[in-house]
């Protein structure tokens, strides 16, 4: 899961960063309403996180533009505004909830799950590809009904396989969207934890899901007829 936070007041945004890392989510930060607005847009976030008080753009702003190029993108305001006024204005406006400032960070989690459930279809909740499930709101993964215990980065790096399942996927790919660095070359780290998710994943098992694509990255149960623009680059 990928958690967009447009927070300027930096403390803050780090403390619910942390938090959210520790339930092992994918979190991105940015600190004004332009960023907020680009980021939302063009990125691929389960939930964003929207402060109404941003420098450049304020939140109401944000959220309008975001619900015109994305009608169904969860949005969560988190903010200082407490009036009846700004929550009716925000909800009117296409905001899924409303949370205050001062708050309990166990509130922030909870209601972000309840979006997650609410937003996603069962479908969409439940990745499956051949005999291996994965829930992506209860983090749990089966393969032949026989539950797999994977570290937080190994359920991230399924879950992007399996959400672009019968695709190729590059290594800076898989290092931008699970790790959320820059790919450095002279890094491993993925052929690292492609070998511990094919060892828990495959291992025993006739079929083979995790495949190499030669020249490209990898793929999960075969490979796109097509590579992706990044991978013809």
């Amino acid at each position: 899961m990928r958690i967009l936070i447009a927070e300027d007041d930096e403390a803050l945004a780090r403390f619910v960063r942390q938090g959210l890392e520790s339930e092992h989510y994918t979190v991105d930060v940015v600190g004004d309403g332009e960023q907020a607005r680009a980021a939302a847009v063009e990125g691929e976030y389960d939930v964003v996180i929207l402060d109404l008080n941003l420098p450049t753009l304020d939140g109401v702003s944000v959220l309008r533009h975001v619900r015109l190029k994305k009608p169904s993108q969860p949005v969560l305001v988190l903010t200082q505004r407490s009036r009846v006024e700004d929550r009716v204005q925000c909800l009117d406006t296409g905001a899924d909830d409303y949370l205050a400032k001062p708050f309990s960070f166990n509130e922030l989690s909870a209601r972000i799950r309840a979006l997650v459930r609410r937003s996603h279809l069962p479908s969409e909740s439940v990745l499956t590809v051949g005999d291996l499930k994965l829930d992506r709101v209860q983090r749990v993964v089966e393969r032949a009904g026989r539950r797999i215990e994977l570290t937080a980065k190994e359920f991230s790096l399924l879950e992007y396989l399996m959400r672009h399942a019968g695709r190729s996927v590059t290594r800076s790919m898989i290092i931008e969207h699970v790790w959320n660095l820059t790919f450095d070359t002279t890094t491993n780290v993925v052929d690292v934890y492609i070998n511990y998710l094919r060892r828990k994943v495959d291992d025993g098992h006739a079929t083979k899901l995790i495949h190499t694509v030669r020249g490209v990255g990898y793929g999960l149960n075969g490979v796109a007829e097509k590579p992706t623009a990044e991978a013809q680059a």
